[in-house]
């Protein structure tokens, strides 16, 4: 470890514990985001790290601790806090076509940005220089916040200009991973302004972030060359829409959901998201998620019909928010049963279970992990078959061991 570098920062790059979030180097001027192979936002750093700046790190990174579920209340081992549960899409027609399901975060920031909860909406967006990578948006306007929706299966760093965010006058809708949630909640902790300028936090359930070289791979297989590249959506118009390669010369190529994601992006996930033990957005105040059909056999559907999303308010503020939202009639929703989340998101839930076998084998050799404090993770782990928790401790560590731990 060089002089002042961050003991934080250092361990979580060791373990491969990094999200990618971008809070380290907005709160130290020693750090910037860079890319790492096989491409991953990942930080950098340049400079030294003074003892503040590293107690910030070390009290937010959600690398190194991943905020806590609250204790009281209704808490579910896999899908987190909750209030209000739910399915529904927005009601304007536009919204659920260009989200990634039925539009209901998008829906939720726009009619929290026009009841004056906030004046801008901070999220992530496509890069128009980098058309396959994302950039951090403010968004003022209801058109912007629209243009900017959509799925974006790719490292963000939507943390990284957060301290310049929190010192601008006024009050912002922070929309994020769950990581990044997290980490913008713990930071809360310690840093008054979170709670002064950021009356929302909306967080998506999130599958993992597949490497840049992953997004590449579909593009070769589209024979879509990178410079040729003008525009790419990962899915959207329509649910769950397609992806969809536009080149400088007109030429559109597409891609099924089924075929990009789980033929390319799932298989090279950071490991960091292979064990995180909050992947649904539970510290968030509203989590949205695609509500698939079809989960009776196992594998949801994932035939194009009209966006419907899964809506979990957990705290407050998240269901004053959504009842006000839909008494002005931008969604409508009605009520689900917990026990249909497993057979929508049955993906979210075998993870959650097996968190524990993961984090058990990389601890066998001599690995960091995140601290994972009051997230119910030993109450999943108890509803994993052993073959099934077996399976992944060895898989795990075998990668481990071979170095290829965000692979398949």
């Amino acid at each position: 470890m060089t002089a002042g570098a961050s003991p934080t920062v250092t361990r979580v790059l060791a373990g491969e514990l990094c999200t990618g979030c971008g809070l380290c180097a907005s709160v130290s001027r020693g750090i910037e985001m860079g890319s790492a192979a096989p491409g991953y936002n990942r930080p950098v750093q340049s400079g030294p790290v003074s003892a503040d700046e590293e107690r910030t790190i070390a009290q937010a990174c959600p690398g190194a601790v991943v905020a806590a579920w609250p204790r009281a209340g209704e808490v579910h081992p896999y899908w987190g806090p909750y209030r209000t549960v739910a399915t529904g899409f927005a009601t304007d027609p536009a919204v659920r076509f260009q989200g990634s399901s039925g539009g209901a975060i998008t829906a939720i920031a726009i009619h929290a940005l026009r009841s004056g909860l906030a004046d801008r909406v901070v999220h992530v967006t496509a890069n128009p220089a980098d058309p396959a990578g994302n950039m951090v948006s403010v968004s003022r306007t209801p058109a912007e916040v629209l243009a900017g929706a959509g799925s974006r299966y790719v490292s963000s760093s939507p943390l990284s200009d957060i301290d310049r965010l929190l010192d601008e006058p006024g009050a912002f809708i922070f929309i994020g991973k769950p990581c990044d949630v997290s980490a913008l909640r713990r930071l809360g902790e310690v840093d008054a302004r979170v709670a002064a300028k950021v009356p929302l936090m909306l967080a998506f359930f999130c599958a993992g972030i597949p490497s840049r070289a992953a997004v590449g791979r579909v593009l070769a297989a589209l024979e879509v060359a990178p410079e040729d590249l003008l525009a790419f959506r990962y899915r959207g118009n329509g649910w769950p829409g397609k992806a969809a390669a536009e080149t400088r010369d007109g030429r559109i190529a597409e891609m099924t959901y089924e075929a990009s994601w789980g033929g390319f992006l799932s298989h090279e996930v950071q490991f960091r998201c292979k064990i995180c033990p909050d992947a649904v957005g539970g510290v968030a105040d509203i989590a949205c998620a695609d509500a698939w059909y079809g989960g009776e056999s196992g594998y949801p559907s994932f035939e194009e019909m009209e966006g419907r999303s899964l809506v979990v308010a957990r705290t407050a503020r998240g269901q004053e928010v959504l009842d006000a939202a839909l008494v002005a009639g931008r969604l409508v929703i009605e009520p689900l049963d917990l026990a249909e989340i497993d057979l929508m998101q049955p993906s979210q839930a075998r993870r959650k279970r097996l968190i524990r076998a993961r984090t058990a084998a990389v601890r066998l050799l001599g690995r960091p992990t995140p601290k994972m404090m009051n997230l119910r993770v030993a109450q999943a782990a108890r509803l994993a078959p052993m073959r099934e928790a077996l399976r992944n401790f060895l898989g795990t560590l075998r990668r481990a061991l071979n170095g290829k731990l965000s692979r398949r």
